[in-house]
């Protein structure tokens, strides 16, 4: 039986990650990308705080960078952090990420370019390409080998990708939520927990405003949350999504939830969900050592990435400030 790690075990990672949390993009220091005078001297802020140099005109060196620094993240991590599988939690979905796009590639007889690979999973980009392509999965997890093999099945028995994806989700959130109780850290299930209630939330919404009904609620609702499936599926189908999640954080985001499922602009309803997950993350940021550290640090990167991405894309779309802002989610710093 592994040993049980205590919060002292996290003293050195946890004084190194305070440490880094200066470089970390801050809501002033996002404010200064958005006002620069041109996309490049926008990514220059980006450079002062570690980033690698890159072509602030072009999509795909962007795309690099932040891959760039998101497999620094994990390999940096991995090497102080007392229990690597904290940090594979936040790997999985890069796994799954790169399986989706691989799975399609392969049943369209394409090749899928590597700007829609991440190379941050378990499995690197490469071997992952490799048992798709060669239908050999045994490189793969357990959980992972099983969802590909049944994905790959329903997709060569329906045609259908959507249903593939659907299935892939499921699968996504349950390792997710497995890998987190391994663990042993109560912090990080509830962490997962509430991500997946803010995606079932989205996913209730999403299949409202397309006007599908009970079928497809209950092919994109996955267990594990908080909030019970069945419960969602009733006040869903019964227009009281607002009354179902009023005691909870996520009220705000069932309120423009319920607007955008009448047609209203998604990007709020988007928004508050993700605000949601981050305000419920940043509990960890009052404890000053233990695995909280590696949680709290690796959600504030999730969200920088997913900031930096809004305000280079939108810069060099040529968005007004004023639109950039308003698809920003709250910095976690």
């Amino acid at each position: 039986m592994a040993k049980k790690l205590k919060d002292t075990d996290y003293l050195f990672i946890s004084t190194y990650l305070h440490s880094r949390e200066r470089d970390l993009l801050t809501g002033a220091r996002m404010e200064r990308m958005i006002d620069a005078p041109t996309a490049a001297d926008a990514a220059k802020v980006l450079t002062e705080i570690g980033y690698g140099e890159f072509d602030a005109s072009s999509q795909r060196e962007l795309g690099s960078v932040l891959a760039q620094e998101q497999e620094k993240l994990f390999e940096d991590l991995y090497r102080f952090v007392p229990d690597k599988a904290v940090v594979d939690v936040f790997k999985v979905k890069y796994d799954y990420h790169n399986l989706k796009a691989l799975i399609k590639a392969r049943a369209t007889g394409t090749d899928a370019s590597d700007r829609l690979l991440l190379d941050a999973g378990r499995v690197s980009a490469e071997d992952m390409r490799r048992a798709v392509w060669e239908g050999d999965y045994s490189v793969l997890p357990p959980a992972l080998r099983q969802a590909a093999v049944e994905a790959v099945e329903t997709l060569s028995a329906t045609g259908d990708p959507q249903l593939a994806d659907f299935l892939l989700d499921r699968a996504y959130y349950a390792e997710m939520l497995s890998a987190a109780r391994a663990t042993g850290s109560d912090f990080l299930v509830r962490y997962v927990r509430f991500t997946i209630d803010a995606a079932n939330l989205r996913s209730a919404v999403r299949t409202l405003r397309m006007k599908k009904g009970s079928d497809m609620l209950k092919r994109v609702l996955v267990e594990g949350g908080n909030v019970r499936v069945d419960s969602i599926q009733a006040a869903a189908l019964g227009g009281n999504l607002e009354d179902l999640y009023r005691s909870t954080n996520l009220r705000q985001a069932a309120e423009l939830g319920a607007a955008a499922a009448a047609g209203g602009s998604l990007t709020p309803f988007e928004k508050a969900c993700d605000d949601a997950v981050t305000a419920m993350a940043s509990g960890a940021k009052s404890v000053p050592f233990g695995v909280e550290s590696v949680i709290s640090y690796l959600v504030a990167k999730e969200i920088e990435f997913t900031a930096v991405r809004i305000i280079m894309s939108g810069r060099m779309a040529g968005i007004d400030s004023d639109t950039i802002r308003e698809r920003l989610r709250e910095a976690y710093v």
